[in-house]
């Protein structure tokens, strides 16, 4: 299988992997067992701090379960990885994802996208101002937060199944809602989350054009105690911890139906304005 993901991001040209993405840490997965389950979940970006926690919360639920689930995570440290600035390992994974599904004969019944690009070391602090802006932020926060989820609709989306209920949700942020926009400020990662919104929503009415019960959704996880927060962390705010927060959405898509597909949601359920 390795041999297969490797020849396959070879002939795409993939030069290896980027460490710029702020919203990940190293984590390995063992392969997955691909045996007596009828369900797949996969949680994109397991790396980082929701999408690890989120990952934990859906393995725990998999124990018991009826009908038999799995849960897996993606991310650039995983087997197989998935590298926004890379874009190659986005359609290696997808045809790792079709070989598993084929060879257990599943479905794939919720993906979630927790991935997401704020600040670095190396690209500084997003913009207070105009006079900041600068090319190279604004292109890594756009190819993190905007293009590599909208790469990631190509590969995985044909992969949903056609029928009954599918649920798939892309952490977006408040702060990329144009209606809700009253301070300024942040620039580059307000349009990449407002782009990904429009991807998202476009997104949803294509799906439901394939799949009349899926669920495709954009999410505002709220300030959590994350490295991508912890600067802008200040006294007031409701924090959580990464584990709260994944509980707090994932109970969020629990209630959503296909009346509710191609809206933005906050941690607590409610609408949110595009």
């Amino acid at each position: 299988m390795c041999e297969q993901i490797r020849g396959h991001l070879n002939q795409a040209g993939s030069k290896g992997f980027s460490a710029e993405v702020q919203c990940t840490m190293s984590l390995q997965h063992e392969p997955m067992n691909t045996s007596n389950f009828a369900q797949l979940r996969v949680v994109v970006g397991s790396g980082g701090g929701v999408g690890q926690a989120w990952l934990g919360l859906l393995q725990a639920q998999d124990a018991g379960s009826k009908p038999t689930t799995r849960t897996v995570g993606l991310s650039r440290s995983t087997t197989p990885p998935i590298d926004y600035t890379q874009p190659a390992t986005l359609e290696a994974a997808s045809v790792w994802l079709k070989e598993q599904l084929g060879s257990s004969g599943s479905q794939l019944r919720q993906v979630v996208v927790a991935t997401g690009f704020l600040h670095s070391d190396e690209l500084g602090q997003p913009e207070r101002s105009w006079r900041q802006l600068d090319a190279t932020y604004l292109q890594h926060v756009m190819q993190v937060n905007a293009i590599g989820p909208a790469l990631l609709i190509r590969a995985l989306f044909d992969v949903l199944p056609k029928s009954e209920r599918v649920v798939v949700a892309f952490l977006s942020a408040k702060v990329g809602s144009i209606g809700d926009n009253a301070l300024g400020g942040w620039y580059g990662y307000r349009a990449s989350k407002a782009a990904l919104n429009q991807f998202v929503k476009t997104a949803s009415i294509e799906l439901r054009r394939h799949n009349k019960d899926a669920v495709c959704v954009a999410l505002h996880p709220g300030t959590v105690d994350t490295d991508l927060s912890k600067p802008f962390v200040k006294k007031g705010l409701h924090v959580r911890t990464a584990s709260v927060a994944a509980q707090e959405l994932q109970a969020v898509l629990d209630q959503l139906g296909p009346a509710q597909t191609g809206q933005f949601f906050d941690y607590q359920g409610h609408a949110l304005p595009w």
